[in-house]
C-alpha cells in the first residue's frame, strides 16, 4: 500500500479512537453531573444503561462521521466548510440516537441524553479544530528563538474581499515567518474595526506612521480593481516606507482565471505609471486571427515574440516567424513548440532587406495577415549608421509591403513609434518614412492604381514577377495597410528598465541622460494587444495611437526602481547624469501638431488623421533615397529631411 494511504489510515484510526473516548467520557460526565458529582448516588440501573448504550453510541457516531467525511479532511487547514459538515453530522445523530434508545429500551434521565449529546458534539469538533493550533505551537516551540527577527510583519492595503482572503490564507498557512499585523483602507466606516482578527488602523495617509508603529517590513497591495493615478498615489506612499512591496494580480487576470486572487507578485515599475491597463476585445481578435496564415517579421524580438505568443494562442491556420537573428528565433520556436504542440509553425531566418527572400516567403506561405515588427531601433547606434537605419527600416518596410501587395495579403500592420513624431534622430525619421510608405500604398490601393507603385529593388526579380502575374495581382489587390504607434515599451530590448536593473545589481551608478527627460511608457502585453486590435479596426491608412496617460520622468523612474529594489537613491545607489545622446530629445510626442484624433470603440485607442502629402512625389523620392542608402552616402540625412519635412536633425 502506498505510504500516503497508510498515513491517512493511521490518522483516521487515531481520530476514531479520540471520538470513542470523547463519547464515553461525555455521557459519563452527563450522568456524573446529573447526580451532583457523587458516584455513590448514581443508581446501578443507570450505570448499566450507560454501559449498554455505549457500543451503539460509539459505532453510530463513527459511521455518521465517516459518511460526512469527517475522517477525510486535512485538519491542518480546517475551515468553515469542515464546521458545516460537523454540524450536519451532529444533526443526523439526533434521530439515530433516539431510534437507538427506543430499540435498547433505555430509561435514563433526560439530562443524560441532552448533556451527553452537547458535550460529545462540542468536544469532537474541538479536537478537530484544535489540531492546527496545537501543530502551530509545537512548531513555534521547536523552532523557538530562530524565528526572532525573521518573521515578515505584513500590512495589507485594502480591507475588502481580496484583503480578507489574503488574511485568511496567510493564517491558514501556519507560517511562523509571516504575520498580518494591520490593514489600511480609505473607507472611513472600516477604520477602527476588525477584519479576520486584524485591526484596520487608518487610511492611505497613515501608511508611513503605521509601518513604524506596527514594525511592518512587508506591504501587500490588495485592491486589484484600483488602477491609474489612485493606484500610483498609494504605491508612492508605500515605497517611501522602504518595505518590501507585493501586489495581487489585476482584475482582468483574476476574471480570466490566469492566476488566483492570492497569487502575489512583486511590485513592478509598471505599477507606478499612473494609468489604467489597456483592455482590448480578445474575442474579437481571436475571431480575426483564427484559421488565418500569419507572418510576423522580427518575430524573435521583444515585441515580435509577444506577438507570436498571442497569435499562437488564437488558433491560426499557420504562423510564420521571420527574423535575421537565429538565437532569438530559436528561443521563440522552442517556447511555442512546447506550449502549442499542434501549432503549424514555420521559423525562417532572413532579412526584410532581401527582396528575393521576402518574395519567396510570400509566394510559399501566402500570409493573410502580416505584423511587421522587424526594425533597427537603437537611437544612438542608428545615428552612427544612418544608411543602415534607412535600408532596414524604410526600404525593408517598402519591400515587405510590396510583397504583401503582390501576393494578396489582406492586412499589413506596421509597428511604429512615437519617435516618428517630429523626429530629431534618423531612427525616428526612418519610422516616419515607414508610416508614409504605408499611407502611400494604401492610397494607391484605394485608387485602384497599385500597379503604379515603383519596384525599389537593387537586383532583378522579373522572373519571380512572371511566376505570380504581378500586374494582375496588383490591380486586384485589396490589402489594407495600418500603422500602430506607441511609446517606450517596458522590459523590451533596449529599454531603460533592463539597463537600470543591471546597474542596480552592480551597485550603481544608475545613468540617466538628463534630469528633465520624459517618456511615454507601456508594457509589452499592452503594445501587442494594441497592435492586434488595430488589425481588427483597420480600414486602411490609419495610424493607431494609444492613450498612454501622462509621460514619466526617466529620473523619477530610476529613483522608483532603486527604492523598489530596497535601496535609497543617492545614498545606496548613486544616480549619474550623462547628458543627452546623439539624436535624443527631452520629450516624445504621440502625434504631430497637424494630426487630429478620432475615437475608436476602445477609449484608450485613437486614430491619428493622416497628414496629406504628394504620394507620387514621395514614391519618386524613395527611389533616389534607396540609391543613396545603398551607396552609404554620408549626406543621407539631408535627403531624408527633404522627404520628411518634420525631421529636424539635432547638431
Amino acid at each position: 500500500m502506498e505510504k500516503w494511504k497508510l498515513q491517512w489510515i493511521h490518522k483516521a484510526l487515531l481520530l476514531c479512537v479520540a471520538d470513542a473516548l470523547i463519547i464515553i467520557g461525555s455521557y459519563f460526565m452527563a450522568l456524573f453531573l446529573r447526580f451532583d458529582f457523587q458516584m455513590d448516588a448514581i443508581p446501578q440501573e443507570y450505570l448499566a444503561g450507560y454501559l449498554w448504550s455505549m457500543p451503539f453510541w460509539i459505532v453510530s457516531t463513527i459511521v455518521v462521521y465517516y459518511i460526512y467525511k469527517l475522517y477525510h479532511s486535512i485538519w491542518a487547514f480546517v475551515s468553515i466548510t469542515e464546521l458545516k459538515r460537523i454540524m450536519m453530522a451532529d444533526l443526523v445523530l439526533i434521530p439515530v440516537y433516539m431510534i437507538g434508545a427506543l430499540f435498547m429500551e433505555l430509561h435514563m434521565p433526560k439530562s443524560y441524553y441532552f448533556m451527553g449529546y452537547i458535550l460529545s458534539c462540542v468536544l469532537c469538533a474541538g479536537v478537530r479544530f484544535s489540531y492546527r493550533y496545537v501543530r502551530f505551537y509545537i512548531r513555534y516551540l521547536t523552532e523557538g528563538k530562530d524565528r526572532e527577527g525573521k518573521t515578515d510583519r505584513i500590512m495589507i492595503i485594502g480591507a475588502g474581499t481580496v484583503g480578507q482572503t489574503l488574511m485568511r490564507e496567510i493564517r491558514k498557512a501556519d507560517s511562523i515567518h509571516a504575520k498580518v499585523v494591520c490593514a489600511i483602507d480609505d473607507n472611513p466606516e472600516k477604520i477602527g474595526r476588525i477584519l479576520e482578527g486584524i485591526p484596520i488602523v487608518g487610511n492611505r495617509y497613515d501608511i508611513v506612521e503605521m509601518v513604524e508603529r506596527f514594525n511592518v517590513n512587508r506591504i501587500i497591495y490588495a485592491i486589484p480593481s484600483t488602477t491609474g493615478q489612485n493606484r500610483k498615489d498609494i504605491m508612492n506612499l508605500c515605497k517611501e516606507t522602504g518595505c518590501r512591496m507585493q501586489t495581487v494580480p489585476s482584475v482582468s487576470q483574476i476574471v480570466n482565471e490566469e492566476v488566483s486572487m492570492t497569487k502575489l507578485r512583486e511590485i513592478e515599475i509598471s505599477d507606478l505609471l499612473g494609468r489604467k491597463q489597456i483592455v482590448v476585445n480578445m474575442d474579437e481578435i481571436s475571431e480575426y486571427i483564427k484559421d488565418k496564415v500569419v507572418l510576423v517579421t522580427g518575430g524573435g524580438g521583444s515585441i515580435g515574440s509577444e506577438l507570436c505568443r498571442q497569435v499562437a494562442a488564437r488558433e491560426p491556420k499557420q504562423l510564420i516567424i521571420l527574423d535575421i537573428y537565429e538565437n532569438n528565433a530559436y528561443d521563440i520556436q522552442m517556447e511555442l513548440k512546447k506550449k502549442y504542440p499542434n501549432l503549424n509553425l514555420e521559423v525562417i531566418i532572413g532579412s526584410v532587406r532581401d527582396s528575393r527572400k521576402i518574395f519567396k516567403v510570400f509566394a510559399t506561405y501566402r500570409p493573410d495577415i502580416v505584423y511587421h515588427a522587424a526594425a533597427h531601433k537603437h537611437v544612438p547606434l542608428m545615428e552612427d549608421s544612418p544608411c543602415e537605419s534607412i535600408k532596414n527600416n524604410a526600404i525593408g518596410t517598402y519591400k515587405t509591403a510590396f510583397a504583401a501587395l503582390a501576393h494578396g495579403t489582406k492586412k499589413f500592420v506596421l509597428i511604429s513609434t512615437d519617435k516618428a513624431v517630429n523626429p530629431t534622430n534618423i531612427m525616428g525619421a526612418s519610422k516616419r518614412l515607414c508610416e508614409m510608405i504605408i499611407q502611400a500604398f494604401d492610397s494607391k490601393v484605394k485608387e485602384g492604381k497599385a500597379e503604379e507603385i515603383p519596384q525599389l529593388f537593387t537586383h532583378k526579380i522579373d522572373k519571380d514577377f512572371a511566376n505570380i502575374n504581378l500586374l494582375e495581382n496588383l490591380r486586384a489587390t485589396k490589402t489594407e495597410f495600418v500603422a500602430v504607434r506607441f511609446g517606450n515599451v517596458l522590459g523590451s530590448n533596449g529599454s531603460v528598465i533592463p539597463l537600470f536593473k543591471k546597474q542596480i545589481a552592480a551597485g550603481g551608478p544608475v545613468t540617466v541622460t538628463d534630469p528633465e527627460i520624459i517618456r511615454y511608457f507601456m508594457t509589452i502585453p499592452e503594445a501587442v494587444s494594441l497592435v492586434m486590435q488595430a488589425g481588427t479596426y483597420a480600414k486602411g491608412g490609419e495610424i493607431f495611437v494609444l492613450d498612454m496617460g501622462e509621460p514619466v520622468k526617466i529620473d523619477t523612474l530610476a529613483r522608483n526602481l532603486i527604492r523598489l529594489s530596497g535601496f535609497k537613491p543617492d545614498v545606496d545607489i548613486k544616480i549619474k547624469y550623462s547628458g543627452l545622446r546623439p539624436g535624443e530629445k527631452l520629450y516624445e510626442e504621440k502625434l504631430m501638431a497637424e494630426e487630429g484624433l478620432k475615437k475608436t470603440e476602445n477609449d484608450l485607442i485613437h486614430i491619428g488623421m493622416p497628414i496629406p502629402f504628394d504620394v507620387e512625389e514621395f514614391l519618386a523620392e524613395l527611389d533616389e533615397l534607396t540609391e543613396l542608402a545603398y551607396a552609404n552616402r554620408p549626406d543621407i540625412r539631408e535627403k531624408v529631411a527633404k522627404i520628411v519635412t518634420t525631421y529636424h536633425p539635432k547638431e
